[in-house]
């Protein structure tokens, strides 16, 4: 009875925010990330909109999909990934009524993409506008799937792959700041951040299986600065910290271990936690290192390039690779020594003791906030280069 208070409580001040005059945007943002979300899907068909500025009132009918589908260089690609997407449907679902959905999830997508030549297609775009479609049908998901894609997606959708890969540099930053013996695993496991990109391109929502918990990250996330989907990703990895230390140091054991995502995550505690740790490490701060982990990961490719450009004999080459590997190895070692001698960790024990690790999510929410509204996609541009 007291969850079922609780919520009522919520219920009423969400809508107190939907209509006062102006919409309280900042209490529905707060509301969308602290317990529960948004609670219902009859809830997020009024706020998501609001999340997202997009006026409602004049929403613009939907074209007819035939010549859609004539026009678009996407059509085939689309309709394989709509078809594969089966469990992305509520099961149960009498087999017309999804097919009827699928062929409006292909009419949304392609429409998003003719309005807006500068965006790309990729595989996966699909899962985040299913999601929309269950939760708030066809005409309504269109605009708010522009909307998103054009602002939190926007980096996703690029001709190339360089700003997704951007993003995913943020993970192992977060992680060094809050476990570095776990941070310091993966490196030796020389495992990457590949293991995350299907959890970031779409939101979660072709990994986890209940169509509950998808919904309620994208409450959070809708709510939260375009960045946040990568803090949830590190706080799955650190929530699952002695699985990781337990597994066989190499990339093909961390790598299948973290891609397979458990279903009975606590979804609450960690949306918390991700919040907190937002607040405790934002992007601004992580940047440096971020950058930092593209140049190490671009340099050694180029290395590599280097090495099959010169077409010596393989055998010099490797022993030069693994004489050069030696030298580098010690230079590493002892540069890593010397680091963990003078680096201040101090700051952050700090940092985290103060925050109370879990912070009441009032505190977060509210910095979270800001930082989304201070958000634009012209800020976007500057931080991925």
């Amino acid at each position: 009875a007291d969850f079922d208070d609780k919520k009522k409580r919520k219920v009423a001040e969400i809508y107190q925010a939907l209509n006062s005059d102006p919409i309280d945007v900042a209490t529905l943002r707060r509301m969308a990330i602290s317990e529960g979300g948004l609670l219902t899907d009859e809830i997020r068909c009024k706020v998501w909109p609001k999340l997202l500025s997009v006026n409602t009132d004049d929403l613009p009918p939907l074209p007819a999909g035939k010549e859609l589908r004539e026009d678009s260089k996407d059509y085939q690609q689309v309709l394989l990934d709509v078809r594969r997407s089966l469990r992305r449907f509520p099961p149960g679902m009498p087999d017309d009524q999804r097919e009827g959905l699928q062929e409006e999830l292909i009419d949304i997508i392609l429409h998003v993409l003719k309005r807006n030549p500068q965006l790309h297609y990729y595989q996966g775009y699909h899962d985040i506008v299913v999601t929309f479609l269950l939760v708030v049908g066809d005409r309504l998901a269109t605009a708010l799937v522009e909307k998103l894609s054009t602002h939190h997606l926007r980096d996703f959708m690029d001709p190339t792959m360089d700003n997704t890969k951007h993003i995913l540099n943020y993970l192992m930053p977060i992680i060094d700041q809050v476990n570095p013996e776990v941070h310091d695993f993966m490196q030796s496991a020389e495992v990457g951040t590949i293991f995350a990109l299907s959890w970031l391109i779409t939101w979660f929502g072709h990994v986890l299986s209940d169509f509950r918990h998808v919904v309620r990250l994208y409450d959070f996330f809708l709510a939260c600065h375009p960045l946040m989907p990568i803090y949830f990703a590190a706080v799955i990895v650190l929530h699952r910290e002695q699985e990781v230390l337990d597994c066989e140091c190499d990339m093909a054991s961390v790598h299948h271990l973290l891609s397979q995502i458990p279903q009975d995550l606590p979804y609450e505690s960690l949306i918390s936690k991700a919040g907190d740790l937002f607040v405790q490490f934002p992007p601004s701060e992580l940047a440096k290192e971020a950058a930092q982990a593209e140049r190490t990961a671009a340099s050694t490719f180029k290395d590599f390039e280097l090495a099959s450009v010169q077409q010596r004999p393989d055998t010099v080459l490797r022993q030069r690779f693994r004489e050069r590997l030696r030298g580098e190895e010690r230079l590493q070692a002892e540069e890593r020594t010397k680091s963990i001698l003078t680096k201040p960790r101090t700051n952050r024990f700090v940092k985290l003791a103060v925050m109370g690790l879990t912070v009441a999510l009032g505190a977060a929410a509210l910095a979270v906030v800001k930082s989304a509204l201070e958000w634009a996609p012209k800020f976007e541009l500057q931080i991925f280069p």
